[in-house]
């Protein structure tokens, strides 16, 4: 993430989730812990419903970062600073199983204010295909796991050449490439790695190092997605220097009046079957091949998914121009591109091919008037680009990722200031949902949403794509 800078629906007719289990299955899943109810700390009146909250154990949710599923082994990731590791929870039973790596990862580092530094702190990113995991760490390295091994890495970590972390990433269909960035970087850039595919061995190594040279500045680079039909990466820009011409690209808050951004963003489209071994540099983008930077209008993104139609939603956030008011879907091949009104502060969003529907992971709910300070929802928006809902969320929450063959989306919540600190939910979403309203020493949760989807009536707008289930 850019650290530096209509509802019908009722609770009766969300679709099933499979029983919680009792008391010998549990013993048989090793240590997890059971799932609680929303304890009515979400809305009612929405399409997509809470159905429960997974509690963390350990230290309490002060610091966490991205998420992934995958729906083929019923598995969440969380890349959880606050315990030093990657949380996995099961999406049949939602129960928490196990934090692989704990203690193999940098956790919190705190800045000399007391905040929390997330250019240094780890995990960060997560990816997996088959049994493999990926994690970015703060001190720029790629983690590798057995996910059916031991709770140790599977090689030596790979170190990117940079002193500060290993952010967002994505994997190809078949997961024999993986497209890592260093964000906070200066400049930023991404690394492109030979992943391990399908193998029962981990044998991952680096290709090469990309860098953007396009004659302007380029503060930090964010989440990336694979797309199978055009067979590049697509990698969302921030901020890129010069767009429009004049801007200013970073931010001083110490000048007298502070300066703010005012440049829009960019998305960066790698071919991975045409790059230079050991480092190469991206310029402008060549509609020819397909590659290059592409300036956006309205637009600094944090976000990328790929969603129906080859069509990418990018989620555009003030943090990195103040002027944005609205998410930007765009389509991969011809790059035209329309925005979604409403909705703005997106850091991960995420396409559901069960459901068909894009969600984002949203620091600010913004009418198309302005946005307040803080009001960070989970945002629902359909495959023809119409935003359907918002749903309010705690005031860290950032991080979104669904499990398409059983229609849930899991949605991280900070614990409370109270209890934690800086970093901590300000608000009372959060401890409503997790089931610490009254109890300040609350550990934040996993807040598990469903959205019912009548087979007989398929009203969204699906695309039958090749590969897996999300290609992030």
């Amino acid at each position: 993430m850019f650290a530096r800078f209509s509802s019908r629906t009722s609770l009766a007719a969300i679709v099933a989730v499979p029983m919680l289990v009792g008391a010998g299955e549990l013993a048989m899943s090793g240590a997890a812990l059971a799932a609680g109810p929303c304890n009515g700390g979400a809305p009612t009146t929405t399409q997509t419903q809470c159905l429960t909250a997974v509690q963390i154990p350990g230290n309490p949710l002060r610091s966490y970062d991205i998420s992934w599923v995958n729906p083929h082994r019923a598995e969440y990731y969380l890349g959880d600073r606050s315990n030093s590791g990657i949380d996995i929870i099961d999406t049949h039973h939602l129960m928490f199983k196990r934090t692989l790596g704990k203690g193999l990862f940098t956790g919190v580092v705190l800045a000399g204010n007391g905040t929390v530094n997330n250019d240094k702190s780890g995990p960060d990113g997560v990816v997996t295909h088959g049994r493999w995991l990926y994690a970015g760490d703060g001190d720029s390295s790629l983690k590798v796991f057995d996910l059916d091994g031991p709770n140790a890495l599977a090689q030596p970590p790979l170190f990117t050449g940079g002193t500060t972390r290993v952010d967002e990433m994505a994997l190809t269909t078949d997961g024999e490439l993986l497209l890592t960035v260093n964000n906070a970087e200066d400049p930023p850039f991404a690394n492109l790695f030979a992943a391990n595919g399908d193998r029962n061995h981990s044998t991952v190594r680096e290709i090469t190092k990309i860098t953007i040279d396009i004659g302007a500045d380029i503060p930090a680079i964010e989440q990336p997605a694979w797309d199978p039909k055009t067979r590049r990466f697509y990698v969302s820009v921030p901020v890129v220097g010069g767009n429009p011409a004049g801007c200013i690209s970073r931010a001083n808050p110490n000048a007298t009046p502070p300066v703010v951004v005012t440049c829009d963003g960019g998305l960066l489209v790698i071919d991975p079957t045409n790059v230079t071994s050991g480092s190469m540099a991206l310029g402008a983008f060549n509609p020819a091949k397909n590659t290059g930077l592409v300036k956006l209008s309205d637009c600094g993104p944090n976000g990328a998914t790929v969603g129906p139609h080859d069509n990418l939603l990018l989620g555009c956030t003030q943090a990195n121009n103040p002027a944005n008011r609205s998410t930007l879907v765009i389509n991969a091949g011809s790059k035209h591109f329309t925005h979604v009104n409403g909705i703005v502060g997106s850091d991960e969003v995420w396409f559901n091919k069960g459901d068909g529907r894009y969600y984002t992971g949203s620091n600010r709910n913004c009418a198309p008037t302005g946005c307040p300070a803080q009001a960070a929802v989970l945002g629902v928006i359909d495959g023809t680009s119409v935003l359907i809902e918002t749903i309010p969320q705690s005031s860290g929450s950032h991080s979104v990722a669904a499990d398409s063959k059983r229609n849930l989306i899991f949605v991280p919540q900070n614990a409370p200031v109270a209890a934690v600190g800086a970093g901590g939910d300000t608000t009372a979403v959060g401890a409503g949902i997790c089931g610490t309203e009254n109890d300040k020493t609350g550990t934040g949760c996993i807040a598990v949403y469903s959205h019912h989807v009548d087979r007989d009536r398929d009203d969204h707008d699906r695309d039958d794509r090749d590969g897996d289930d999300h290609d992030h």
